[in-house]
């Protein structure tokens, strides 16, 4: 029999994993519009300021608001109207004391105007007549000439997901094309003599590889691109076929399954034989996935997962998601998107050991209830029940019912 896992705690094996990767990412050049997700390379430096001319940012009248000073219901500002700033090109009219033009939301300011006063605030007494009814201060209404950003500013460092707003504000400064980390290809490995496809129907002792699937959703949601190697068999010389071959297209290789202390275990052998250093953890104190492998062979991270599909999706979203964050420069990094709820129900948990546990959302008149779902760790429908994970710390025995919980979303 082999010997016993020797049990990391989840935060000292990734570090030691982490210790070891030093990837600088691969640059590449895309079309913005196409690029949601993905992670800057480089710095983008505006190459000219945000907005290149000043606007109005109500429909209204530009005024110069030195004549609209002391202006109020009581006594308003009598002011001449001179003509109307059209949209899409410039101002073609310039502002003296007492006069004013008519503006709509966007409109470039023409000259001789530095503030816009919402035409709720005013009042047409007579053909090429306004009352202003409001005093204004300079720049009120208006957005000044790079007063989103300056020309030369940098907008985004490098190291950034970009989301939809990114993607608009490059597009505003008509950057359509942007310098992106080019996506990590991971490479995925199923093993085990009972899987099959999820297209055939299993007999009797078999059962669908889902893992495959499930992981390369998770990174790609990540950034990476999957690459999946198929069904392997229980025999090292195969599984370590398929895993040499994995190593040479891929940056990451991911086995699921095998990685349990076993007479059968093949993945941590098969690991070691890839490259030095090897495997560097073989079990991690954390339920579900104690039985995890995290290893380095010849420059590449390999990473053995439980072969259950719950112990080897959260086992992946703890290992395998930082790893492809760091080889893709991620720097900005948000907190686990999540929400605060009170635990439904007593939970035990065995100190020195971190526990992840599946809950559903219950909205309340008081907030949210967190319910535990309970299931095996082989029970894929125990996850897709639920809403997302808490976390029972190691120093902890449990949490009671009418703790404060964080549940971290799936």
């Amino acid at each position: 029999m082999p010997e016993f896992l020797e049990l990391v705690p989840p935060p000292q094996a990734l570090a030691r994993l982490m210790d070891h990767i030093h990837a600088i990412p691969s640059p590449e050049l895309i079309d913005t519009g196409k690029a949601l997700g993905r992670i800057t390379a480089s710095a983008v430096v505006a190459p000219h300021p945000l907005p290149a001319f000043p606007r109005s940012t109500v429909d209204g009248y530009a005024v110069r608001a030195a004549d609209t000073h002391g202006a109020s219901d009581a006594l308003p500002a009598y002011l001449q109207v001179v003509g109307e700033i059209l949209m899409g090109v410039p101002a073609a009219v310039e502002l003296r004391r007492g006069q004013c033009a008519l503006i709509h939301t966007g409109g470039m300011l023409p000259a001789g105007a530095d503030a816009v006063v919402m035409v709720e605030h005013t009042q047409s007494v007579r053909q090429g007549e306004v009352e202003i009814l409001r005093s204004l201060a300079e720049a009120d209404n208006v957005i000044k000439v790079g007063e989103d950003v300056l020309e030369g500013q940098e907008v985004l460092p490098s190291g950034v997901r970009l989301r939809p707003a990114e993607i608009g504000g490059l597009l505003a400064l008509g950057l359509t094309q942007v310098v992106v980390a080019r996506r990590p290809r991971i490479g995925i490995i199923s093993s085990g003599d009972e899987l099959v496809s999820p297209h055939v129907q299993p007999a009797l002792g078999q059962v669908r590889d889902i893992n495959a699937y499930t992981l390369s959703a998770l990174v790609e949601q990540t950034g990476g691109f999957p690459v999946r190697f198929g069904i392997q068999p229980d025999r090292a010389d195969e599984l370590l076929a398929v895993a040499r071959q994995a190593m040479e297209q891929c940056d990451v290789v991911v086995i699921t399954a095998g990685s349990s202390a076993s007479t059968r275990d093949l993945t941590a052998q098969v690991i070691d034989a890839l490259g030095e250093p090897g495997v560097l953890v073989h079990g991690v104190n954390v339920r579900p996935g104690k039985p995890t492998i995290l290893a380095i062979c010849a420059g590449k991270v390999v990473i053995g997962l439980p072969g259950n599909p719950v112990s080897a999706l959260v086992i992946a979203s703890l290992f395998v998601t930082p790893v492809l964050e760091a080889m893709l420069g991620l720097k900005r990094t948000l907190p686990p998107a999540g929400i605060q709820a009170v635990l439904a129900l007593n939970l035990a948990s065995q100190a020195g050991r971190e526990d992840w546990i599946p809950v559903r959302l219950v909205a309340t008149p008081q907030g949210f209830l967190a319910e535990p779902v309970f299931g095996k760790s082989n029970l894929i429908f125990t996850l897709a029940r639920a809403d997302g994970l808490i976390r029972i710390p190691a120093d902890a025995n449990g949490l009671p019912a009418g703790a404060r919980v964080e549940v971290v979303y799936m």
